[in-house]
């Protein structure tokens, strides 16, 4: 039933395995890792390391590897790398000394990252309260956010955050001028705040300026901005407090991106959809139409991990091929070339990635087994 999940759960699961770390596209402060700032249009593998675990990046990175450690590696003025400073690294340091990082979250100008004892840390700017520690005092090195040990997944959006904790519970704070905390207002939070009372909440995803969950049930909901329909919801009225996207009960895996006014979702029979601005063919529909509801992206049932930036998707399959489509000015569709794309086609011939990462605008990255 949940053949998507299980693929990336099973992936998942193996940390102690090898994996090489591949990234492309745009390179500002070297964000890429690989010792530079020059752009690239191909995957290029960082380092020889064959050790790491779990991605996450924005204009900076973060990858944890299979021993618990935590890299870095991009702009770093806001100390968004944690690593006690303001300097900027185009290769990875490591963030300490600790062994016991596991789910990563690299925000537009913070970071998160839950351990494995699922306490939840922070770092970087902290203007609208993203660091969730009651204040809005920046940090260039990890701060734990409150006491909590029973984190489940933290994602981070543009200055905001919504986490779930292992009871279910849904939890967001930070900036919320259109609504995409889901609290019932636009006000600011710089403390974690419960999204309801529901103790069903499994999968978020985090823009901008709105957001997604998948619930347990299968059930898809939506909230924030929604100026293009990437809400799902069939207009475009924005809402702050989550609204369920239809009535099915088969959506799996939400993502959206770095400003992006656009949403993907597989759901559990291995279909992709996506709705919202399609004005660079993110949606990856074969066209530039915007859509304010779900729209199936081809025939296939073999979709696995979708990773949604500002205007260009990565997606993995079931097989391990994985496949790109929207805006590439930078070419950061990994396709060795600069044409956009408006349908998905696949990057290169290999059939071993297993985990993309949004990034910023331009930017991609992406774990082989």
């Amino acid at each position: 039933m949940f053949g998507s999940r299980n693929f990336l759960f099973a992936k998942a699961s193996a940390v102690s395995a090898q994996f090489k770390l591949f990234m492309w596209g745009e390179n500002i402060s070297g964000v890429l890792g690989l010792g530079d700032t020059n752009p690239r249009s191909s995957p290029v593998q960082v380092g020889a390391l064959t050790d790491w675990a779990t991605l996450s990046s924005n204009y900076h990175t973060l990858c944890t590897k299979g021993n618990g450690q935590l890299w870095t590696w991009g702009s770093n003025g806001t100390g968004r790398l944690g690593l006690g400073n303001l300097t900027n690294y185009s290769s990875p340091k490591q963030i300490g000394a600790l062994t016991n990082w596991e789910k990563p979250a690299a925000g537009n100008n913070f970071s998160l990252c839950i351990k494995t004892d699922k306490t939840l840390w922070s770092w970087g700017t902290n203007g609208n309260g993203q660091l969730g520690s009651g204040n809005t005092n920046p940090r260039s090195s990890p701060v734990q956010v409150g006491s909590l040990t029973n984190w489940n997944k933290a994602i981070s959006g543009y200055r905001s955050v919504l986490a779930t904790d292992t009871d279910g519970k849904l939890f967001a704070w930070g900036k919320n001028d259109a609504g995409q905390l889901g609290l019932g207002d636009t006000t600011y939070r710089s403390s974690p705040v419960q999204v309801g009372a529901l103790t069903n909440w499994a999968t978020p995803a985090l823009s901008a300026k709105h957001s997604l969950c998948v619930k347990t049930d299968g059930t898809l909901w939506a909230w924030g901005y929604n100026n293009n329909g990437q809400l799902g919801l069939g207009n475009t009225t924005s809402y702050s407090s989550p609204k369920q996207v239809g009535a099915l009960t088969a959506w799996a895996l939400p993502s959206t991106g770095y400003q992006a006014y656009s949403s993907l979702c597989t759901k559990t029979d291995g279909t992709l959809w996506s709705w919202g601005i399609n004005n660079y063919g993110q949606l990856g529909l074969g066209n530039t139409t915007g859509y304010s509801s779900p729209k199936q992206v081809g025939a296939l049932t073999n979709w696995a991990t979708p990773a949604l930036s500002f205007r260009s998707v990565h997606c993995t399959k079931t097989d391990g091929t994985l496949w790109s489509w929207g805006l590439n000015n930078y070419g950061q569709l990994g396709q060795n070339n600069t044409i956009r794309l408006s349908s998905p086609v696949q990057v290169g011939a290999l059939t071993s990635w297993f985990q993309p990462s949004r990034g910023n605008a331009n930017t991609a990255g992406c774990i082989q087994t």
